[in-house]
């Protein structure tokens, strides 16, 4: 009942999180657009009374006209009906946060925990995984704090630092778990811009407008540099969160250095949508994107399998994924934490194998199944399968 429930919980707090993840995204590309698109008011008056920009926009059989004012209207005084755009970001967070428990704390076994990469238990890895949470963020902060005003500097020693951790995290959790919180450590920097930054300076902002005081335009500048940073992380984090479903990229050999290039032509990409809002086209951004992922699509490719050599029965291979797959993979497993197979795989009849034959030799032969190799399944045992798929995948001997 325990596991059945903690699926539940999983299913539902995914969901949420993807709502919310969605809105606000949707909220930091729509504000990022505005800004970069803004133009000079036509109106005089509208300048007197101290609008910075304008963005005329049809949407929905309708007209818009949005404008900016750097500290608040002139002459006249500020709305009490303000939207404030925080609670979304607060709630992906806070889902995020959910499901980092219920799937990777309280299953670490067999999500965080790889014995191969480092034999931990499950309190030091959940207590490392705060850490790097928690470490991210501050060293991020002070590297904003102490270089403000040189975005270019910033920009490629926040990337560098990022690249250090991803690598960190390969040397300590299981591959899928190193991927999830490099994505964790980015969401956390992004909400605490919005909630240590960009809302407080806001706040600081409307008081001072509504005292009739002078306004301190810094707390605005930090807002707006915290804001560029969220959109650029936005790609890479959501390439991280579906990435579970793919482990051809987590599970690779070299696993930590493709997360990199993903991140980057997130990167490349996004910019090249920040800067077309400008007015700016500059085509070699999502060209070298492209470059980027095609690279990586070539380099990836499997390595054909030699199907010479003696024969593989299937009695052979059966015993294999009798004694390393099938605690999970049954109607009804066996192994500790699971109430149903991992995607509704069964691997119990020559039917049931020959079903998911392309899909054994795929995840085993990458390293992936079993999770955390649960099972300690030997490198010889993952040959025996891939030669076995390589030679036909016979169901018979």
């Amino acid at each position: 009942m325990e596991t059945y429930l903690l699926d539940w919980a999983n299913l539902l707090l995914r969901w949420l999180h993807l709502i919310t993840g969605i809105a606000w995204i949707g909220a930091s590309f729509y504000f990022v657009m505005l800004d970069n698109s803004l133009r000079p008011p036509k109106k005089a008056a509208d300048g007197e009374r101290g609008v910075f920009g304008e963005l005329w926009a049809v949407h929905g059989g309708g007209f818009y006209c949005s404008q900016k004012f750097l500290t608040g209207p002139k002459g006249e005084p500020l709305s009490d009906d303000l939207h404030w755009s925080k609670w979304e970001a607060y709630t992906t967070w806070l889902s995020g946060m959910s499901l980092l428990v219920v799937v990777y704390w309280i299953g670490a076994s067999s999500y965080l925990i790889d014995k191969q990469v480092l034999d931990i238990g499950q309190g030091a890895a959940i207590g490392l995984s705060v850490g790097f949470l928690a470490v991210g963020w501050v060293v991020y902060d002070f590297l904003c704090r102490t270089l403000m005003g040189r975005d270019g500097l910033l920009a490629v020693l926040v990337f560098i630092f990022v690249v250090a951790c991803d690598w960190l995290l390969h040397q300590v959790f299981s591959a899928r778990g190193a991927y999830i919180h490099v994505g964790a450590m980015l969401g956390t920097m992004m909400v605490a811009n919005v909630f240590i930054h960009i809302i407080p300076g806001q706040k600081r902002m409307v008081e001072q407008i509504r005292a009739g005081l002078p306004v301190d335009t810094r707390p605005g500048q930090v807002g707006k540099q915290r804001s560029v940073h969220n959109t650029y992380f936005t790609l890479p984090v959501l390439f991280i969160m579906i990435s579970n479903h793919y482990p051809m990229t987590y599970s690779h050999p070299h696993g930590w250095l493709i997360l990199v290039v993903m991140m980057l032509a997130g990167v490349l990409i996004r910019q090249f949508f920040v800067l077309r809002h400008r007015g700016q086209v500059k085509w070699w951004l999502p060209a070298a994107g492209v470059a980027l992922l095609v690279t990586l699509i070539v380099l990836m490719a499997p390595k054909t399998v030699d199907a010479g050599g003696d024969k593989v029965s299937f009695a052979a291979f059966r015993q294999v994924v009798d004694h390393r797959c099938t605690t999970c993979h049954a109607d009804k497993p066996t192994r500790e934490g699971f109430a149903q197979p991992p995607k509704g795989v069964v691997l119990q009849t020559p039917e049931q194998i020959g079903q998911h034959a392309a899909k054994i030799a795929e995840t085993v032969a990458s390293g992936y199944m079993p999770l955390g190799n649960l099972t300690g399944i030997t490198d010889t045992e993952r040959q025996l399968i891939a030669r076995w798929y390589a030679q036909g995948a016979r169901l018979a001997d």
